[in-house]
């Protein structure tokens, strides 16, 4: 990670002059705002254009995030990945850019702009893993952004937008569309990427009729084109989080409450169950927030939706070992367990778990669980998304699953949910990733997996080709990410089309 090396330069936006800071061979600019505080009743409107400032705006310093509150993962330290919490403030509807220290005129460089995960309740630019000045050091115009969260961002309330986080997103991009220019960024060559709750956002902006002309490619990671609740469920969740606040539900209501109040009637509402008589529930307990949507991101994009944008879609191998390793319920896992997953993500439940114990003979009920557990949360989405988008001309859908296992948690954590951040990130030497109950756990990456993983995001972004064959078709290449490198065709592919009748 570069260090600040002095005052850097000012360049001038749309509202107004920023001012960044030079970090050795990058330069950041902080805190920028993108759309009006949301304050008061404009918490649950659309966002808004920011008023513009004279003079100079300091940007130099991280500013304020959504309000939130304190997430944690049973032993594992997931710090570097939520952040550190609430960050108070109004103005934090900002992104952060990070540029090369020298950019060329033109605007001729790409751009990524990156999506935080953190169960549509948490999370901000301000966490340790998404310093982007790794991208910058490439040659890429890195922009991270804050968007509104919990009952504020995604509660569907009569009188309100609904995914007024999502709203958040698209209004970031059109910041990035009038702005970047002037970063040195290519307009035209906008990567949208996210991770876990941040990819769902992704598929929702590629099924998303008003992103057209805003981003040239995407990369989902870890998300899922399915992971949005119907307005059903959506309502249950409204029901809910109206009774524990005692107010009607509707927006003004609402509007007449402190973010306190809204930030701690949401960590309330964990573990309502919203599986109804038509729909599973697509996040299997984890978060009462979403997506709210009529179509599944998936559908939509099967219907056309995003078919000018370049897919890089995948997920980890173990991606449900985050939620049961650090608890301590991975290792207490039955055949009990299994079968209650199954049943509470898919309407043949007892054909799924035969279906896996086919094709993991001699696995044991806790991998099992994970197993069922990753695919009903990422991976069965991520396998529609793909197919989705692949079926449509005009542009190129590659797939990959990431592998590396880390040894955290007595050797159990594997390749677990955001595994793969810090290596695209180009992050593995931070610190606090390593430890016994770090991400990373106590052992050395393989030497060079960050290098060549970052680089790979990178030119995809620059060139719309990873480094391997498309997926599509019969083969649905998919490229194994590890200490080595393998490219594999339908690897899962008999768990994929068990998950097909995903919906009764």
């Amino acid at each position: 990670m570069n260090h600040p090396t002095g005052p850097g330069p000012v360049v001038t936006t749309a509202q107004g002059a920023v001012r960044g800071l030079r970090q050795g061979d990058t330069t950041a600019f902080l805190n920028i705002p993108y759309a009006a505080p949301p304050l008061g009743a404009a918490r649950f409107a659309p966002p808004r254009p920011h008023a513009p400032w004279d003079g100079v705006r300091d940007a130099t310093a991280p500013g304020p995030n959504a309000p939130q509150s304190g997430r944690a993962l049973g032993s594992v330290d997931m710090s570097p990945y939520f952040g550190t919490g609430w960050s108070r403030g109004a103005d934090y509807l900002t992104v952060d850019v990070r540029t090369p220290a020298a950019t060329p005129d033109g605007g001729s460089l790409p751009v990524m702009v990156f999506v935080h995960g953190g169960g549509f309740v948490a999370g901000s630019t301000r966490s340790a893993l998404y310093d982007g000045s790794a991208f910058a050091r490439d040659g890429v115009v890195l922009v991270t952004l804050n968007y509104r969260l919990g009952i504020a961002g995604f509660l569907d309330l009569p009188g309100a937008p609904a995914n007024r986080g999502l709203l958040d997103i698209l209004a970031a991009l059109g910041w990035v569309r009038e702005n970047i220019a002037a970063f040195g960024g290519d307009p035209d060559n906008v990567t949208l990427f996210g991770q876990s709750a941040g990819a769902t956002l992704v598929g929702g902006v590629l099924a998303t009729p008003a992103a057209g002309g805003l981003l040239r490619r995407a990369i989902v990671q870890s998300g899922s084109g399915l992971g949005a609740f119907t307005p059903e469920q959506a309502a249950r969740v409204t029901r809910a989080a109206a009774g524990e606040l005692g107010v009607a539900p509707h927006a003004d209501a609402f509007a007449e409450l402190s973010d306190d109040r809204l930030v701690e009637a949401a960590a309330r509402l964990a573990g309502l169950d919203l599986r109804t008589a038509t729909h599973h529930d697509p996040l299997a307990g984890l978060s009462p927030f979403s997506l709210v949507l009529d179509t599944q991101p998936a559908d939509s994009v099967a219907t056309g939706l995003g078919s000018g944008v370049d897919l890089l879609i995948g997920t980890t191998t173990e991606e449900g070992n985050l939620y049961l390793v650090p608890t301590g319920t991975y290792a207490t896992s039955t055949a009990e367990d299994v079968a209650a997953t199954a049943a509470r993500s898919h309407p043949d439940p007892s054909r799924l778990v035969e279906t896996y114990r086919a094709t993991r003979p001699g696995a044991s009920p806790a991998e099992l669980r994970s197993a069922l557990l990753g695919d009903a949360l990422f991976g069965a989405g991520s396998w529609a998304l793909a197919d989705a988008h692949a079926a449509h001309p005009g542009s190129a859908t590659y797939a990959y699953t990431f592998g590396w296992r880390s040894h955290a948690l007595d050797g159990q954590l594997g390749a677990a949910h955001a595994m793969e951040l810090p290596f695209v990130f180009d992050l593995a030497h931070l610190p606090q990733l390593h430890g016994p109950s770090a991400l990373l756990g106590p052992d050395a990456p393989p030497p060079g997996l960050a290098a060549r993983t970052h680089a790979t995001w990178v030119r995809f972004a620059r060139t719309g080709a990873p480094g391997w064959e498309a997926y599509g078709g019969e083969r649905r290449a998919t490229m194994r990410i590890g200490a080595e490198w393998t490219q594999t065709d339908d690897p899962r592919g008999r768990e994929r089309r068990a998950w097909l009748r995903r919906q009764p």
